[in-house]
């Protein structure tokens, strides 16, 4: 019998988030490096969606193992809306780099959270491989609730990217 948790996935646009024992909300979001297109919107809306249902599928799973590794892949679809936000750094001839290595460099202030989740690559890889013996449920429920508090961390980094920014009112003339 799994001891399944129903680790509530919230779409969150504001500052409320609570982290309990995941790596800190960061209090300044750096904004994309120019203006987001709309195919880009449209890759980042399916990206954070693919994110979503990931993690909704990571919370039905019975097998920890395979919890641990859906939770890990709907991380991985989260970060990659992020990437895909902020655009990609020029990196010339150089070997191809892990999406938690790009995320700190486009994302600094998340570094905490791609070093968190790189820590989990090698348990990620061991499962694919089929060594399932060192996932706990515990582990994967961790990782699960981790998983969704990084996607509203994401999802909430996209939506103030979208809005109009605060502090600036559209001046209303008078006619005469």
């Amino acid at each position: 019998m799994s001891a399944l948790v129903d680790f509530p996935i919230r779409v969150s646009h504001g500052d409320d988030d609570v982290t309990n024992g995941a790596p800190a909300v960061p209090a300044v979001m750096a904004v994309p490096a120019g203006p987001v297109t709309v195919a880009q919107r449209r890759s980042i809306a399916s990206l954070l969606s693919q994110a979503k249902c990931g993690l909704r599928e990571a919370q039905c799973e019975p097998e920890p193992a395979q919890r641990y590794a859906t939770a890990y892949l709907a991380a991985l679809r989260a970060a990659a809306a992020m990437l895909a936000l902020r655009g990609r750094p020029h990196r010339g001839r150089a070997r191809p780099a892990s999406v938690w290595v790009l995320l700190t460099k486009l994302a600094p202030e998340m570094r905490e959270w791609a070093v968190f989740f790189a820590a989990g690559s090698g348990t990620r890889a061991a499962v694919q491989a089929g060594v399932t013996s060192g996932v706990t449920q515990r582990a994967a429920d961790d990782l699960v609730r981790q998983a969704a508090q990084f996607a509203d961390l994401v999802d909430g980094a996209v939506h103030r990217c979208e809005r109009p920014s605060r502090g600036r009112r559209p001046v209303v003339r008078a006619h005469t």
